[in-house]
């Protein structure tokens, strides 16, 4: 007879757990962003003037998420070619990226598959997509966590605007890789 030392609770969440792509879901109720304020809603401004492209850009969904707001998360999201994501932070967790294939500009670092970026909490980053796009998992000790804008200037918003101007006409066209499809 076996026993173990943790309490009930959390003995009854630990479990072998499997989970199935196609079972995969939006999380963006998981991330609120929170630091809107005056230079955040005067770049969104700024994107409102492609915002026929702009939702093309990404797909993120979560595989896996433990019980508990401080549970573990598995993400995968393809982001299209050139498509950047806004200086932010994360709350409560630290992150982890794998890239599966593409490249991820990460300032004057390019990402390319099998490599991957560890980021600890509270850390301010931004990213923009390869040529090709990215295709990433996201390792996360959190289930629940802020996207908390940060240092987006007018002229980050501006490269953004023009990014999406550029690449976002082509993102239609764009389809997930074969490797990821989710139903």
């Amino acid at each position: 007879m076996s026993t173990t030392n943790q309490p009930a609770d959390v003995a009854s969440i630990k479990r072998m757990t499997v989970f199935r792509a196609s079972e995969a879901h939006d999380c963006a109720d998981k991330m609120p962003f929170v630091g809107v304020d005056e230079s955040v809603v005067t770049g969104y401004g700024k994107l409102a003037e492609v915002s026929e492209y702009a939702a093309e850009g990404q797909m993120v969904r979560e595989l896996f998420a433990a019980p508990g707001e401080n549970g573990f998360c598995l993400t995968y999201a393809w982001f299209k070619s050139g498509f950047m994501v806004p200086r932010h932070s994360h709350n409560n967790s630290d992150c982890m990226y794998y890239v599966l294939g593409g490249a991820m500009h990460l300032g004057n670092q390019v990402l390319n598959k099998g490599d991957g970026v560890f980021v600890p909490v509270d850390t301010p980053y931004s990213f923009q997509a390869g040529p090709e796009g990215v295709e990433i998992l996201e390792f996360r000790n959190a289930t629940q966590f802020h996207f908390l804008f940060g240092r987006n200037d007018e002229t980050f918003w501006d490269k953004m605007t023009d990014a999406i101007r550029t690449n976002g006409p082509n993102w239609k066209n764009e389809t997930v890789p074969p490797s990821q499809r989710f139903k």
